[in-house]
């Protein structure tokens, strides 16, 4: 059985007691799915114990409608985490416990890894997250953090404070874990409808095709038609699809051979906002 920890005093009282060589951590914002399972088992494969944070976040939303409409499900999501209970400390804190009575993000230089697609659409959406991941690293301490690569521009922007802020914790990258039909497992696609699920799934086959002509067509060719694909569906619009290079996430308007990419997309899907990506190579 879980017993989630709300305090953070509590919470490193607990993780010293368990004295533990090795600590993994896993943030999430609840409403978890196969993709959070996935980090999870593998950060309890490779750590003595591991801390499961539930928290959503208010700074990294910019619309308080979609912080007040992101799904919040803790009974479940204590429900599958209860077959890892041994190995789990679970952290359900309150706004408060973390941010005290000024909830408000820190201000970072992400020296332009936040100038494009998310954080182009989001305005000041990576200052929150980068904010409560210091906080949470701060009460942890960490030896390894998990991450999955879905969130990949965050990802990245994540192993840049790393070394910016010096933490001693290892970032530990995990693939994006993706439904049948290819569409990446996120918490938002637990408000998608069957019709609107079975659209979504031209958001991965557009990075396919991507992937798959990007020897043979022009950048700003595949764009348009990787735009014309996800609009000429009923419910779906495109906000960007960006081929960058993957350390400084600059759009890239032409590839080179032995180079590697990463194809970002994001699609608002009726009212849900869907993100992915891929690797491309050529």
């Amino acid at each position: 059985m879980i017993h989630p920890i709300e305090s953070r005093e509590k919470l490193q009282n607990e993780i010293k007691k368990r004295d533990s060589k090795n600590l993994g951590f896993v943030p999430t914002m609840g409403a978890l799915h196969k993709g959070h399972l996935s980090l999870i088992q593998r950060s309890i494969v490779e750590n003595d114990r591991v801390v499961v944070s539930l928290f959503v976040n208010p700074t990294q939303f910019n619309s308080s409608k979609d912080l007040k409409h992101y799904p919040k499900v803790i009974e479940e999501d204590l429900l599958k985490l209860t077959p890892y209970a041994d190995q789990l400390l679970v952290f359900t804190p309150t706004a408060k416990e973390l941010y005290g009575n000024q909830i408000v993000a820190k201000t970072f230089d992400f020296k332009g890894l936040d100038l494009y697609m998310e954080g182009a659409s989001r305005p000041h959406h990576f200052q929150g997250v980068a904010t409560i991941v210091e906080i949470l690293i701060d009460i942890i301490q960490p030896t390894r953090l998990y991450l999955g690569e879905k969130d990949f521009q965050q990802l990245q922007i994540i192993r840049f404070i790393k070394q910016q802020l010096r933490w001693t914790t290892q970032v530990i990258a995990c693939p994006t874990i993706r439904e049948s039909n290819g569409l990446a497992m996120s918490s938002r696609n637990i408000k998608l409808s069957q019709d609107l699920r079975k659209q979504s799934q031209s958001i991965y086959q557009s990075l396919l095709y991507a992937k798959e002509v990007i020897k043979t067509h022009p950048i700003p060719l595949i764009k348009r038609e990787v735009t014309k694909r996800i609009n000429r569906l009923p419910n779906l619009k495109l906000d960007y699809f960006e081929i960058v290079e993957p350390n400084t996430l600059i759009p890239i308007s032409r590839a080179q051979k032995g180079q590697s990419f990463r194809g970002c997309i994001a699609v608002h899907v009726d009212t849900i906002r869907l993100i992915d990506n891929i690797e491309i190579c050529y």
